[in-house]
């Protein structure tokens, strides 16, 4: 497990400075950190991954019913009160689509998932449930839920109870141990587990009800790089339908080929890839944040069209207009040096806590460990992987944040 835990942290330190090089190695103000991280990447020693066991394989079971018409969605109005996040959603959602909900953080992706699942109740509209109807719902609050006092088994034990009372222990067991959750960890209190080990077992407890709707919102978020990628392939060969919000591109582009987009209150089919709404993101980043540029462009076109009073008088003009526009060029670059100054700080915060990470995910693989211990590091690990997660996302909005600005000056 150790090797396997190291294996998983180079890889997601691999994929991290591939995705930085394949973005800036083309762009001229990038090019020397672009190269900076493609020699790293050349120098790193690679380590072999270690060669799980088919326990760690994740299956979605086929689900119980296909019916054609799952949800249908009339002028829905969603939110937590007024004014509502979201408005005049109309959908229907049906058997085998596999949508990627996209928009940016805020925007209200989370909000519609929940409406959809029926844990938050809509503010007005319709939400009409097909016959055969079954969700899977799989977030954060499904992990915070976990009752951290009783065992994996114990969970089972109860989910069985409401949902299926004919299966036996038996098959509980069985069931645990697709997801590794076999021997003394069956018999654990979950609070003694690392953020990613309770993930798994939220998981594996909403697809045991065999769903024919999966809603998924950013659930790698706690998932170590094997248990992801089995995620990814347990998707792929899934009959159901499945809504997907995520961070991960890859997971997207493996398991969805639809997508829908939430801005502006709205929500609508977004008509390409994933390429084609990076794009869209800059260009829209870059549109709010020309608000100053407009304003010196206008004094600019002011200036030529009162020409009529002097070629001194235009000169004098022209020559106000190029000032305000380096003044605008110079504001700009003042902008971006705060931001460059957050993304290194960022950055090492990453490091630092990427190593907490590795200690204590170390350190609860050791069996002397205390089951008090094992349940604060279990907390605080679930904390570290949390800040990762928000960090990250914040790293990638600088760097799309940075770039908008530079291609502004331009």
């Amino acid at each position: 497990m150790q090797q396997q835990s190291a294996y998983a942290r180079q890889q997601q330190d691999v994929a991290r400075l591939t995705r930085f090089v394949e973005r800036f190695r083309a762009k001229p103000n990038k090019a020397r950190q672009a190269q900076s991280r493609m020699k790293a990447l050349e120098r790193m020693e690679r380590l072999a991954p270690v060669y799980l066991s088919a326990a760690l394989r994740i299956e979605l079971l086929d689900p119980v019913a296909l019916p054609q018409q799952l949800l249908t969605l009339r002028d829905l109005r969603c939110g937590y009160g007024e004014p509502a996040v979201l408005e005049g959603v109309s959908r229907d959602i049906t058997g085998g689509q596999r949508i990627g909900i996209l928009g940016a953080n805020g925007q209200g992706k989370s909000t519609l998932v929940k409406t959809l699942a029926g844990v938050l109740p809509p503010l007005g509209g319709q939400r009409i449930e097909g016959k055969g109807l079954v969700i899977g719902y799989f977030a954060q609050q499904e992990v915070d839920v976990l009752r951290l006092d009783e065992s994996p088994l114990q969970h089972m034990q109860r989910l069985a109870r409401d949902v299926a009372p004919h299966t036996t222990e038996q098959e509980w067991r069985n069931w645990l141990g697709r997801y590794q959750f076999d021997g003394d960890m069956m018999l654990r209190a979950c609070g003694s587990f690392s953020g990613g080990e309770k993930a798994r077992l939220a998981l594996a407890l909403v697809v045991w009800r065999r769903p024919n709707l999966l809603l998924l919102d950013e659930p790698t978020n706690h998932l170590d790089l094997p248990t992801r990628e089995a995620l990814a392939l347990a998707l792929q060969e899934f009959e159901g339908t499945v809504l997907l919000v995520s961070h991960d591109r890859a997971l997207l582009r493996a398991s969805c080929d639809g997508f829908w987009l939430v801005a502006d209150g709205r929500v609508q089919d977004f008509d390409g890839s994933l390429d084609d709404y990076q794009q869209w993101a800059l260009a829209r980043t870059a549109q709010r944040q020309s608000g100053r540029q407009l304003a010196a462009g206008a004094v600019a076109s002011n200036a030529a069209e009162e020409g009529t009073r002097g070629e001194s008088a235009y000169s004098n003009d022209r020559k106000e207009a190029r000032r305000l526009q380096a003044q605008e060029r110079q504001k700009r670059t003042q902008q971006i040096k705060p931001l460059k100054v957050e993304q290194g700080q960022v950055e090492s915060e990453l490091r630092s806590l990427e190593a907490e990470r590795a200690a204590l995910e170390l350190s609860l693989t050791r069996s002397q460990t205390s089951a008090a211990e094992r349940a604060e590091q279990g907390r605080r690990l679930k904390l570290i992987v949390e800040r990762i997660a928000v960090l990250e996302e914040r790293w990638l909005e600088l760097s799309e944040l940075i770039e908008s600005l530079q291609s502004v000056l331009v």
